[in-house]
C-alpha cells in the first residue's frame, strides 16, 4: 500500500514553467452608463423625425398644395374683380404715370371712361330687363303652346284620331318630367362633389401660377433650374436689384410692372427683352449690377448680357438658357465644306456664331484688324481662322510675322510671301523691317495711282501675331532709333501708324494680335487706328476700353466679364464689318476653332489655287548671309524673275544687308560665279538655271580647293 509523503519544508528551487502556478487577474466590471432620461430620448426622436428629409418633403408638399388652392382662389377673385370693375385700368394708369409716360396714362384713362360708360349702360338695361323678360316668357310660352296644338291638329287629321291633338303637348310634358327626375338623381352627388371640383379648379390655377412661397416649391424650381423667363420674373429681378428709384416705381405700378417690358423674344440659345426704365433710373445703374441681376434671374453672370439700344432710358437684356453657353459650337464651314471660296472685296469670313446662334460673318475689305486679350484664350486661333478663309482668294498676298514662333502659322508656308517665326529681339527687328517694307510698298502704290487711277493692286495683308513684342523690343538701329516703343522715334510704331493712315486706300492692311493690352505694349494711336477691334477676356474694364474703345464699353461691351479659361474663343467685336443689332456698339461672337491638322488641309486647298508662291523664311540677323543662296531662295520655283523683283525680294529677306543693292551689284554677284543677268522680251531677268549653275560651280570650286 502506497504511502503519501507530505513535505513540510518550503521548496527552495525556483518553479519551472511546468510547475509554476497559473495566476488569474480579475478585472472589475466597468461602472454602468447612466441611463438617458426619457425626455432626452423623446426629444432626440422628435428632432430626428422633424428634421428628416421625408418629413421636410411632406411638409413642403402639404403647404405647397394647400397654398396653391388658397392663392388660386385669390387669383380667381382678383381676375373676377378686374373684370367687373375698372381696377385694371387704374393700375395701368398708375404704372404709366410712374414710368413718366403721360401719353399712355391718358390713353388708359380714356379706356377707363369708355368702360364705365358701357357698364352704366348695362346697369340701366337691367332696370327694364325683368319686365322685358316676363313679356318674352309669356309670348314664348303662348307661341310654343300654339305651335304644339297646331302640330297636334295636323297629326289628328293625318291619323283620323282626335286624341292626337294633345300628343305633342303630352310629349313635352313627359320630357320636362324626365329632366326633373334626372336633376333629382344628379343633384345630391353634384352638391357633394361640386365643392371638391371647385377646389380642384382653384388648385389648378394656383399650381399654374406657382402661387406658393419659394421654400415650399419643388427643388428644381427653388434652385431655378430650367426656370423659363417670364415678365413677372424679370420685373421681380429688377425690383430686387437694389436701385431705390426703380424699386419704388415698380411698387407704385402694382401688378403692372410688366408695362416696362417689351415682348420677350426667343434669341438663339436664350431670350431677349427691352426694358424701358422709369423716370429717375439711369441705364448705367442697371449695367453696374449685372451679377445681381443675373442671380435674381437664377442665371450665372456670364449668361446675362446688358446692352443699350437706341431708345432713350432703355436697356436690352439677353438671357441665356441655363448652361447653354457652356456647350461648344459646331465646326467651321471651312472644315466641313471643301468647296467654300473667299472673296476679299465682297465676301464675309465665317468666323463663328453670335449669342443667338446665328452665323457671325466678318467682312475684311479695307479694314485694319486688332485682336487682343489675355494669353492662351484663342487669339491666334481667331486670327488664323480669318487668314485661312482669306487665303482661299488667290489674289490676296500675305506677309506674316509670328513672334511666338511655335508653328501656329506654319501652314502659310507656300501661301505667304514672307514668314517670320521666332520670339527673339532679332525676329522683332525683322518684323519691324517687314512692316517698313509694307510702308514702302504702300507709297509705291499711291504714287502709281496718282499717275494712273485705273490701276488695281492685289490686297496685301501685313500680319503680326504677338505684336506686343515688337512694341516692347529694346533693340536700336544703326541710327540710334529704337525698334520698339510708343513714341515718334519708334520704328515699328511709326510704320504701323503710316499703314493705318493711308494703307486701306491701296489695300495694304495691318492685322495685329496682342495680349494683355497696356498703354506701353499697345499705344492708343495704334489701337484706335484699327477698323475692326475684337477682344477676348481681359483683366479689367480699363483694358476693355483699350481693346474696344470707351464708346463700346459704355454701351455694354464687357470682355472683362468673360470667364478666363472657360470662354476661350469668345470675342467681343466692335466693327462695321459684322452685323450688329441696331442700337448696339458691339456683338459677342463665339469663334470656330480650327485645329492644326484641318488648318493644314485648308492651307493645302489655298496653295492649290496659287501659282507656286515661294515663301521667304527669314533667318536670324546674326547668321552670315550667303548672297548667291539668297538669290536662289527668292527665285524659288520660278523659271526666271525680273531683276527688280529679285532685288525687292532680297530687300524683304534682309533689309539691312540688301538695302543698298541695285542692278549693278546683282550683276557683279552673278559675274563672280560665271553668270550674269540676261534679257527676256527686252527686260533684264535672272534665270533659275543660271543661278543653280553658279551655285554648282562654286561648290565644285570649293571641293577642288579642299582637295588641294
Amino acid at each position: 500500500m502506497a504511502e503519501n509523503v507530505v513535505h513540510l519544508h518550503k521548496p527552495t528551487d525556483p518553479p519551472t514553467a511546468d510547475t509554476a502556478p497559473t495566476v488569474l487577474t480579475v478585472v472589475p466590471d466597468a461602472p454602468p452608463m447612466p441611463r438617458v432620461p426619457l425626455w432626452v430620448r423623446s426629444g432626440r426622436t422628435v428632432k430626428t423625425a422633424v428634421t428628416h428629409e421625408n418629413t421636410k418633403s411632406t411638409v413642403r408638399a402639404v403647404a405647397r398644395h394647400g397654398l396653391y388652392t388658397f392663392n388660386g382662389g385669390r387669383i380667381v377673385a382678383r381676375r373676377t374683380w378686374d373684370g367687373r370693375t375698372g381696377a385694371r385700368y387704374e393700375r395701368m394708369i398708375r404704372a404709366a404715370e410712374a414710368a413718366g409716360n403721360l401719353e399712355a396714362a391718358e390713353e388708359w384713362e380714356e379706356r377707363l371712361q369708355r368702360f364705365r360708360a358701357a357698364r352704366h349702360h348695362r346697369r340701366m338695361d337691367l332696370l327694364h330687363s325683368p319686365v322685358d323678360a316676363a313679356k318674352g316668357a309669356l309670348v314664348g310660352t303662348g307661341m310654343g303652346i300654339g305651335g304644339l296644338v297646331a302640330l297636334g291638329v295636323v297629326m289628328a287629321i293625318a291619323n283620323e284620331d282626335i286624341s292626337d291633338v294633345i300628343t305633342p303637348i303630352s310629349a313635352v310634358i313627359e320630357f320636362i318630367a324626365l329632366l326633373i327626375r334626372i336633376v333629382q338623381v344628379v343633384w345630391g352627388p353634384l352638391i357633394s362633389i361640386g365643392p371638391f371640383l371647385a377646389l380642384l379648379a382653384l388648385w389648378s390655377v394656383g399650381r399654374k401660377q406657382q402661387a406658393a412661397p419659394q421654400w415650399a416649391l419643388p427643388a428644381n424650381i427653388r434652385t431655378g433650374e430650367g426656370e423659363p423667363i417670364t415678365p413677372s420674373i424679370v420685373v421681380k429681378a429688377l425690383r430686387d436689384l437694389g436701385v431705390p428709384a426703380l424699386r419704388n416705381a415698380i411698387k407704385e405700378m402694382g401688378d403692372a410692372g410688366a408695362s416696362m417690358l417689351g415682348p420677350i423674344r426667343i434669341a438663339g440659345c436664350g431670350v431677349e427683352v427691352d426694358v424701358t426704365l422709369p423716370s429717375g433710373v439711369a441705364t448705367n445703374e442697371v449695367q453696374g449690377r449685372r451679377r445681381k441681376l443675373a442671380e435674381n434671374l437664377t442665371r450665372h453672370e456670364h449668361e446675362v448680357f446688358i446692352t443699350i439700344p437706341e431708345a432713350a432710358r432703355t436697356v436690352r437684356l439677353w438671357i441665356a438658357d441655363s448652361g447653354a453657353l457652356d456647350e461648344p459650337i459646331g465646326p467651321s464651314p471651312l472644315v466641313t465644306d471643301e468647296t467654300l471660296t473667299a472673296n476679299y472685296k465682297t465676301g464675309r469670313a465665317p468666323w463663328g456664331q453670335d449669342l443667338r446662334g446665328d452665323a457671325a460673318e466678318l467682312s475684311v475689305y479695307q479694314r485694319h484688324l486688332l485682336v487682343t486679350g489675355l494669353s492662351n484664350q484663342g487669339k491666334t486661333a481667331a486670327l488664323r481662322a480669318l487668314a485661312l478663309w482669306l487665303a482661299l482668294d488667290r489674289t490676296v498676298q500675305f506677309w506674316i510675322a509670328d513672334l511666338k514662333g511655335i508653328g501656329d502659322w506654319a501652314p502659310f508656308d507656300g501661301i505667304a510671301k514672307v514668314l517670320i517665326e521666332g520670339p527673339s529681339d532679332s525676329h522683332c527687328v525683322q518684323a519691324t523691317e517687314m512692316v517698313e517694307d509694307a510702308v514702302e510698298e504702300m507709297n509705291r502704290r499711291i504714287e502709281a495711282i496718282r499717275k494712273d487711277p485705273s490701276i488695281v493692286f492685289p490686297p496685301l495683308i501685313v500680319l503680326v501675331d504677338e505684336a506686343q513684342k515688337a512694341f516692347m523690343c529694346p533693340a536700336k538701329g544703326e541710327d540710334g532709333r529704337p525698334y520698339g516703343g510708343s513714341k515718334a522715334t519708334s520704328r515699328y510704331f511709326m510704320a504701323v501708324r503710316e499703314i493705318h493712315n493711308q494703307g486701306r486706300a491701296v489695300d495694304v492692311l495691318m492685322w495685329q494680335g496682342t495680349q494683355d493690352p497696356t498703354d506701353q505694349n499697345l499705344p492708343k494711336l495704334v489701337r484706335e487706328g484699327a477698323h475692326t477691334r475684337a477682344s477676348l477676356v481681359v483683366g479689367t474694364e480699363s483694358q476693355a476700353e483699350m481693346a474696344l474703345g470707351a464708346k463700346a464699353v459704355n454701351a455694354g461691351a464687357a470682355p472683362h466679364l468673360l470667364r478666363q479659361g472657360l470662354d476661350k474663343g469668345t470675342l467681343v467685336v466692335a466693327s462695321d464689318g459684322i452685323a450688329i443689332p441696331a442700337g448696339q456698339a458691339s456683338i459677342t461672337v463665339r469663334t470656330h476653332f480650327i485645329d492644326d491638322e484641318p488648318a493644314a488641309e485648308i492651307a493645302a486647298r489655298a496653295k492649290a489655287l496659287r501659282d507656286g508662291v515661294t515663301t521667304l523664311r527669314v533667318i536670324d540677323r546674326d547668321e552670315e548671309r550667303d548672297a548667291l543662296a539668297d538669290v536662289a531662295a527668292v527665285i524659288g520655283d520660278a523659271a526666271r524673275l525680273r531683276t527688280d523683283e529679285v532685288l525687292k525680294r532680297l530687300h524683304v529677306l534682309d533689309t539691312a544687308v540688301y538695302r543698298e543693292w541695285n542692278n549693278g551689284r546683282l550683276k557683279r554677284l552673278l559675274e563672280e560665279h560665271g553668270e550674269e543677268p540676261k534679257k527676256s522680251h527686252g527686260v533684264m531677268v535672272v534665270r533659275r538655271d543660271d543661278v543653280a549653275r553658279a551655285l554648282a560651280n562654286r561648290d565644285n570650286e570649293g571641293s577642288a580647293s579642299a582637295a588641294e
